[in-house]
């Protein structure tokens, strides 16, 4: 079944910000097969806490233009994992030293990456 054309559109936005905020590391994952949490995770690196803010920013600016509001944003206050819920998508913000520690990529390896844009 896969993905919902929604969450495939709304992973597109937030990759699309993210790409143009110089994120690195990014990975899309199909997870509808394996969770009924969400469709897609997006995970995605910054080099600094205010890099990690500005992404996570520009992400949430894109998909409230686009008329998608969080359902749940956390990790602001240290900046080292912002977390984005937004149902059908969730974003994975890290510095790199987070991401390693919490090693999604390989928790997640049940899902399928997508290449969205």
């Amino acid at each position: 079944m896969g993905a919902s054309e929604k969450a495939l559109k709304m992973a597109d936005l937030a990759i699309e910000a993210l790409e143009n905020t110089k994120a690195e590391e990014i990975k899309s994952i199909d997870i509808s097969e394996v969770s009924v949490m969400s469709d897609v995770f997006i995970l995605a690196c910054g080099n600094s806490r205010t890099q990690i803010r500005a992404l996570a920013d520009h992400v949430d600016e894109a998909l409230s233009k686009a008329g998608y509001q969080p359902k749940n944003i956390e990790g602001y206050d240290t900046c080292k994992w912002i977390l984005m819920d937004y149902g059908d998508i969730i974003i994975h913000v890290f510095d790199n030293e987070s991401r390693k520690y919490y090693d999604l990529d390989r928790i997640w390896r049940d899902g399928v990456e997508i290449n969205v844009t």
